[in-house]
């Protein structure tokens, strides 16, 4: 991969950079996507380019205000100290100006659909890409496949991190390596168990993956722990009993290395967040090496003021899921 850490100095200064950024989040506040995207822009400004930032946010049909990306100007100009454009539609070419940021690039159907036009009208406002959005990195669209095949192109610094952790965690985890999966969308989280189960000594299950524990059944089943007890509201589960976070924690203090995507159980409801609560602290607390993705999990993990105690959070989720499923991500084989 081309990572943007390892450009000469001489190189693309005082040019223009298209920055794909992952500004998906319901609001700036602790924001850990906002955050994290900022040494790289600021790298990039202190070279003297110009920045035409882009991202998507939402699953938007159609053009809608309340997806609008106007909404991380004021994080911006704060964190930055300079003024930034906001272009409602894709210029021919862009105004006076230093720092800028184009409209929702799913307000476009060429995002989405991957479309070489729609990238092109895009690839004309820069003169070097340098993509950032590892939590995007596993969807085929234009302004993740399309660009690096028109511009010189890099990885930013929090691509490069989240890849590199990752990619250690797979190949040189110090063990004991426990995993624990849990959040709602299980079908999108098989094939990690399956592909991680190769490596882990213990994979941890919580909320609604184990309603499909059938297909694991092919996993040696020493290594997989269900939950013995849950909290049950109307006859449904909605979060691990405390026998199943004693013996869940019990594993987790073994640990030389953690990795957790997904609560385990409706953490949003206070009634049913002891569970995952009690699965931060005891990383938390734990020696083990942890890493933490997924937006719910790491909404947990800040809620609780834990982050300082927490060896790296990922910012992604479905691209978490499939990086540690063994997949190759579109957004990085496209740097390559």
């Amino acid at each position: 991969m081309r990572f943007l850490s390892k450009l000469k100095i001489r190189e693309f200064t005082g040019k223009t950079c298209l920055l794909r950024v992952d500004f998906n989040v319901e609001n700036v506040k602790d924001s850990l996507r906002l955050k994290n995207s900022l040494p790289t822009i600021k790298f990039l400004l202190r070279r003297g380019n110009k920045i035409v930032f882009l991202s998507h946010r939402g699953r938007p049909d159609k053009r809608d205000g309340a997806l609008s990306l106007k909404f991380v100007i004021p994080f911006l100009e704060k964190n930055l100290k300079k003024t930034v454009i906001f272009l409602k539609e894709i210029p021919s070419k862009l105004p006076p100006g230093k720092i800028y940021l184009i409209e929702n690039l799913r307000f476009w159907p060429g995002e989405e659909a991957d479309d070489s036009i729609f990238s092109k009208k895009l690839a004309r406002l820069g003169d070097f890409y340098v993509n950032d959005a590892f939590a995007v990195s596993h969807r085929k669209n234009a302004s993740i496949t399309q660009l690096p095949k028109l511009l010189p192109s890099y990885a930013g610094f929090l691509l490069e991190k989240e890849a590199q952790t990752l990619s250690k965690a797979m190949s040189h985890s110090a063990k004991p390596l426990v995993v624990i999966f849990g959040g709602a969308k299980v079908e999108n989280k098989i094939e990690a168990i399956k592909n991680l189960s190769k490596k882990a000594d213990k994979i941890l299950l919580g909320s609604s993956v184990t309603s499909k524990i059938s297909a694991l059944e092919s996993l040696s089943d020493a290594k997989i722990l269900k939950p013995i007890d849950w909290i049950f509201e109307n006859g449904k589960a909605f979060d691990i009993g405390p026998l199943t976070a004693q013996k869940y924690g019990e594993e987790i203090k073994k640990a030389r290395t953690i990795i957790w995507n997904g609560p385990v159980g409706w953490f949003e409801n206070k009634k049913f967040a002891g569970g995952s609560i009690t699965i931060a602290k005891a990383i938390a607390a734990s020696e083990a090496f942890s890493i933490i993705g997924g937006g719910e999990t790491t909404q947990l993990i800040l809620k609780l003021k834990l982050q300082n105690k927490i060896g790296f959070l990922s910012t992604g989720g479905g691209a978490m899921l499939e990086f540690l499923a063994g997949k190759k991500l579109p957004g990085i084989e496209a740097l390559k």
